[in-house]
């Protein structure tokens, strides 16, 4: 029964023993499946961040190995408890990296917590993963996640070109107002003119252009 176990953890499996009265009877052999476009996340999410994704699973080395293989995942790290998977989010997050961590299960839970930001996947997730989690995916479309962080990313860029703008409104109208003559009429029209070029630059975010290209990768 040893060897069928080991046999069946080294091909990729997840060896489960039944016992019958206290006899081992068989052993049934467990394979979790791919995510579609799983790898293709993974490949978009390389390129996005410059950093390859982590594997964090308490599956045995056999299972991840293949797991990753499939998917592209050159780093793993399996067999490891809910404790284990919050102690290497903790160990990234010391060697100065910010941690995104997508999961579903119980045992995610808190490594979700842990990480910087955590998203779990909505359909199949477990209500504790989804109570964690900072955001959800509701149609466990892990497509979006790359087009996600690229909006996010757009978002902080668009913010602070927005504190630009105001910023150097602000500061012509008061330099104009102490080192000149700054009519009142002019000034509100420059205050509230900057006003609403920040409020639309904002809005470009709104347009279901903004997703598409994020989503596109451009």
């Amino acid at each position: 029964m040893h060897t069928v176990v080991s046999t069946t953890q080294a091909a990729g499996r997840t060896a489960v023993v039944v016992i019958v009265d206290d006899v081992p009877s068989g052993v049934l052999a467990l394979a979790d499946r791919v995510r579609p476009h799983a790898a293709a996340t993974v490949t978009a999410l390389t390129t996005l961040t410059g950093a390859t994704p982590v594997l964090l699973t308490g599956d045995n080395p056999g299972a991840a190995g293949r797991l990753a293989a499939e998917t592209g995942i050159t780093e793993v790290h399996a067999g490891l408890l809910p404790a284990g998977k919050v102690d290497r989010v903790r160990a990234l997050q010391r060697d100065g990296q910010r941690v995104l961590l997508v999961g579903d299960g119980v045992n995610d839970a808190p490594a979700l917590a842990a990480a910087d930001t955590g998203v779990a996947m909505g359909r199949h997730g477990s209500d504790l993963a989804l109570q964690t989690a900072d955001a959800v995916l509701v149609r466990d479309d892990l497509t979006t996640l790359p087009a996600v962080i690229a909006l996010s990313r757009r978002a902080r860029r668009l913010v602070t070109t927005n504190l630009v703008i105001a910023g150097t409104f602000i500061t012509v109208l008061v330099a104009w107002d102490l080192f000149g003559h700054l009519p009142l009429p002019l000034g509100v029209a420059g205050h509230e003119g900057s006003t609403v070029i920040v409020g639309l630059n904002g809005l470009r975010l709104l347009h279901s252009r903004a997703w598409r290209r994020a989503r596109d990768g451009r």
